[in-house]
């Protein structure tokens, strides 16, 4: 691409590349001097090096330069890159580290994957083959571990998650809040953009691993366990509010007779399957698991490879205008099994009931109750779901 177009189409896209570096005075200037050869919208955070970095930065005074007292990790010099190139008007950044591993010569590569794009909410990152000569084995294993996480929290398969090397919608992510300020930033920034809608996709880059100059300041341990523990808290707010939420807007926004339709009658999935999905969703549904009703019966649609949204659907069997009556009838049912007398009226139950002078009634009762309408919903919907196939089947033969 021409030097001189790629320069005009980083002004019209309002796009800027952000340099964070720390004690890289040995590769930071060629890092400069390769990124302004495609343009001077140039952003480097001096992340409070001790070295001779702010030398070097005095043979660039045509860039924005942000030092930072103190060294305060990585994810706080791109954050405070961000945040400094937001009030400057920029909408994009492209994100490159100083230590010499990436090809400046790649930026072009972001620029035209931007333009391509239809949705312009969309976070690039920079693939690299982690197969070749001179990768160490520990960056691919991490990059490898990683990868499994980031799908696990966002459904998303990616070839590389930890490459440093992004563009970044900063107008769309500045209304989402950051915690982190180190290297685990970079893996914050992808699933927070991925839960808030933002596109985020590889790209191919290549990748310079054996610089003799090359000084990396990721610790192993420290870095590593840091990055393990966040992911830890995102699988649980994965399971506990994201997939839950998730699959209510899509509940929401299709409406019972397009959920009808479109994912019990129209849905690929086999009759047993389906079937297997609505019992699992009223068994939880009618348990006594009072607020983990979502939580649990997503794990299990996951665990049994079931229909998630089925289940779901399924498991607001409990929604609050049926409170009452399953509660009744778990009382009532549990009150029989145990040779107990229970005299409260329906009109009587509600969800302040003290059922601590009920509990074991209702817990058996309630277990009896959500197995017995599981079974009887799960073979009652084999049966319409197979009778509603044989006749798909006939009708387009």
């Amino acid at each position: 691409m021409d030097q001189k177009l790629l320069s005009e189409k980083f002004k019209r896209l309002k796009c800027c590349v952000i340099i964070p570096t720390y004690n890289n005075y040995k590769t930071l200037q060629h890092i400069i001097e390769g990124v302004l050869v495609y343009t001077e919208d140039v952003i480097v955070v001096n992340d409070g090096s001790t070295d001779v970095t702010a030398e070097v930065l005095e043979n660039f005074p045509q860039i924005q330069q942000i030092n930072l007292l103190q060294n305060k990790g990585k994810g706080n010099a791109l954050r405070q890159g961000f945040k400094h190139a937001d009030s400057l008007g920029y909408r994009y950044a492209i994100t490159i580290d100083s230590d010499g591993q990436h090809f400046p010569e790649d930026i072009p590569v972001f620029i035209e994957a931007l333009e391509v794009e239809e949705n312009k909410e969309i976070l690039l990152i920079g693939a690299r083959n982690m197969t070749q000569h001179g990768v160490p084995k520990k960056s691919s294993f991490g990059n490898k571990f990683s990868n499994f996480w980031f799908w696990v929290e966002t459904g998303i398969r990616l070839q590389d998650t930890q490459s440093g090397f992004r563009l970044y919608p900063i107008f769309a992510m500045k209304k989402l809040k950051f915690y982190t300020r180190k290297f685990e930033f970079e893996i914050e920034a992808i699933v927070k953009a991925a839960w808030s809608g933002i596109k985020v996709k590889n790209i191919p880059i290549k990748i310079h691993y054996e610089l003799e100059d090359r000084v990396s300041h990721f610790r192993p341990f420290k870095d590593f366990t840091r990055i393990s523990i966040l992911n830890t808290w995102f699988v649980l707010v994965t399971f506990l509010y994201i997939k839950p939420r998730n699959l209510f807007r899509k509940l929401k926004k299709k409406g019972f007779k397009r959920f009808i339709m479109e994912d019990l009658l129209g849905s690929d999935d086999s009759a047993e399957k389906k079937a297997f999905s609505i019992a699992l969703g009223v068994l939880i549904g009618l348990s006594p698991l009072w607020g983990f009703h979502t939580v649990v019966v997503i794990f299990l649609a996951l665990l049994f490879n079931l229909n998630k949204v089925i289940a779901f659907a399924f498991s607001n069997v409990s929604l609050p205008p049926f409170i009452p009556l399953i509660l009744y009838f778990s009382l009532k049912l549990g009150s029989w099994l145990l040779g107990e007398s229970f005299v409260l009226t329906v009109s009587e139950i509600d969800p302040s009931i003290e059922l601590v002078k009920y509990l074991k009634s209702y817990i058996v009762g309630s277990l009896v109750l959500s197995v017995t309408a599981a079974i009887a919903c799960g073979f009652a919907s084999y049966l319409f779901l197979t009778l509603f196939e044989r006749k798909k089947v006939f009708d387009n033969g």
